[in-house]
C-alpha cells in the first residue's frame, strides 16, 4: 500500500509506557461492557417495545435505523477529535452520552424514546472506533489477539443484556435496569478522566491521499466488509428475539432471551481468539467464519422448532466471534497510524450497515407477512463476505 510503515507513528507516539498500557488496556474493557449492552439494546428490547408503543415492524426496524444512523454521526466527529486531540474527548463524551440516552429510553412517547436512542446511538458512535483503534495502536505486537479480547468484553455486555432485560421484565424493573447503566457510565467516565490517553500524533508526512487511496481495490474491500459483515451481525441480534416470539407460546416466552443464545456464543469465540489465531491463518478464520455463519443463518430460516433456532443462533454466534476483531486489526495493520482518518470512513459504515440491514429486514417483513423473509438479508450478506474473502488480499 506504500503506507503501512512509512506512515507509521514513531514509538512513542505508538504507544505509552507499560503499566499506562495496562491501564488503559482495563479502562477501554471496562467501556465496552456496557457499549455491549447498548449497541444490542434493541434486540431483547424490540419485543417490549412493541408491544409498549403499538410499533409495527417498518416502524421497529426504525430504531434500529435512528440508533445507527445517530452512530454514524458519532464516527464522523470522533474521528475528527482523534485526529486532532487524540483519545481521551471521545472517549469520555461517548461514555456520558450513552448514559444520558439509555437513562430516558423508556420515560414517554415513542418519539423521545427515539430522541433517546439517537443520543445513545451518538455515543456509540464516539467510544466504538475510539477504543478499537486505541487498542489496535497500544498493542502493535499483537492486535487482532488484542482487539478480539476486547470484543470479548463488548460480547459480555451484550449477553448481560438479554438476561437483565428479561430479568427486568419479569419483575417490571425495566426503567430500573436502564438507569443503573446510566450510572455506571457516568461513574466510569469520572474515574477515567486522567488516564493518560494517547495524544494526537503530529506528523510531518503530507495530507492523507484520498485520491489514491480510493483508487486501490483493497479499500473498497474494507468498505464493504465494515458495512456488510456489522449489519448482518446486527440483523441476526437484533431480529431474533421478534423471530422466536412469533414461534407460539414457547417461543413468545424465550423471545427476550433469544439474543442472548447469539451473543454468548459470539462472546465465548472472541475469549478464545487468542488461542485460535496462534495456530490458524487468519485468512483461514475468515473464511471458515463466514461460510459456517452463512450455514447457521440458513439453519435459523429453515428451521420449524425452537431447539433448531437455538442451534442456529450458537452456530452463528461462534462462527462470527473474530471476524470484526480480525478486520479491524488488518486494517490498524495496513494503515497504522492513519487508520485513526481513514477509520472515520470505515467505522462510519460499521454504522451504515447496522442502520440499513435490520431496517430493510423490517420493511421486506412488513410487506411479506414474514419476518423469515426478512431475515434473508443478513444471509446474502454473509455469503458475499465469503465470495469476498476466497482470495487473498
Amino acid at each position: 500500500m506504500g503506507m503501512t510503515s512509512s506512515r507509521m507513528a514513531s514509538p512513542q507516539h505508538e504507544h505509552p509506557q507499560p503499566q499506562s498500557n495496562r491501564q488503559l488496556i482495563l479502562a477501554a474493557q471496562i467501556a465496552f461492557l456496557p457499549t455491549g449492552i447498548l449497541t444490542t439494546l434493541l434486540g431483547p428490547m424490540l419485543p417490549i417495545l412493541i408491544a409498549r408503543w403499538a410499533l409495527n415492524d417498518t416502524q421497529a426496524g426504525s430504531l434500529f435505523l435512528v440508533q445507527f444512523l445517530a452512530s454514524l454521526a458519532g464516527v464522523q466527529i470522533s474521528g475528527i477529535l482523534l485526529a486532532r486531540v487524540g483519545f481521551r474527548p471521545a472517549f469520555l463524551s461517548g461514555l456520558l452520552l450513552m448514559a444520558v440516552g439509555v437513562a430516558t429510553l423508556y420515560l414517554g412517547s415513542p418519539g423521545l424514546g427515539m430522541v433517546s436512542v439517537a443520543v445513545y446511538g451518538l455515543g456509540l458512535g464516539f467510544i466504538i472506533p475510539t477504543d478499537n483503534l486505541m487498542i489496535a495502536e497500544i498493542t502493535p505486537g499483537s492486535r487482532a489477539a488484542a482487539v478480539s479480547l476486547l470484543n470479548f468484553y463488548w460480547g459480555v455486555g451484550a449477553v448481560l443484556c438479554s438476561a437483565l432485560v428479561a430479568w427486568a421484565q419479569r419483575h417490571q424493573l425495566i426503567p430500573f435496569f436502564l438507569g443503573a447503566v446510566s450510572v455506571f457510565l457516568v461513574l466510569l467516565a469520572a474515574s477515567v478522566r486522567n488516564l493518560p490517553f494517547p495524544d494526537a500524533v503530529k506528523s510531518a508526512d503530507s495530507p492523507v491521499a484520498w485520491r489514491k487511496i480510493c483508487k486501490n481495490p483493497v479499500i473498497w474491500l474494507f468498505a464493504a466488509v465494515f458495512f456488510l459483515y456489522p449489519g448482518a451481525e446486527t440483523a441476526v441480534g437484533g431480529w431474533i428475539g421478534s423471530y422466536v416470539a412469533r414461534m407460539g407460546p414457547r417461543g413468545a416466552a424465550m423471545g427476550p432471551m433469544m439474543p442472548a443464545f447469539f451473543w454468548s456464543a459470539l462472546m465465548l469465540g472472541r475469549a478464545a481468539a487468542g488461542l485460535i489465531l496462534k495456530h490458524v491463518p487468519e485468512r483461514r478464520v475468515l473464511q471458515v467464519g463466514f461460510g459456517t455463519g452463512a450455514a447457521g443463518i440458513g439453519l435459523m430460516l429453515f428451521s420449524s422448532s425452537l431447539a433448531g433456532v437455538i442451534a442456529a443462533a450458537l452456530i452463528t454466534g461462534l462462527s462470527f466471534a473474530t471476524l470484526y476483531p480480525i478486520t479491524v486489526a488488518r486494517f490498524s495493520h495496513r494503515f497504522g497510524v492513519t487508520a485513526r482518518s481513514i477509520g472515520s470512513v470505515m467505522f462510519s459504515l460499521a454504522s451504515v450497515g447496522p442502520a440499513m440491514l435490520p431496517w430493510i429486514v423490517g420493511v421486506i417483513s412488513k410487506a411479506t407477512g414474514n419476518l423469515r423473509a426478512g431475515l434473508v438479508v443478513p444471509l446474502v450478506a454473509t455469503v458475499i463476505l465469503l465470495l469476498i474473502h476466497i482470495q487473498d488480499w
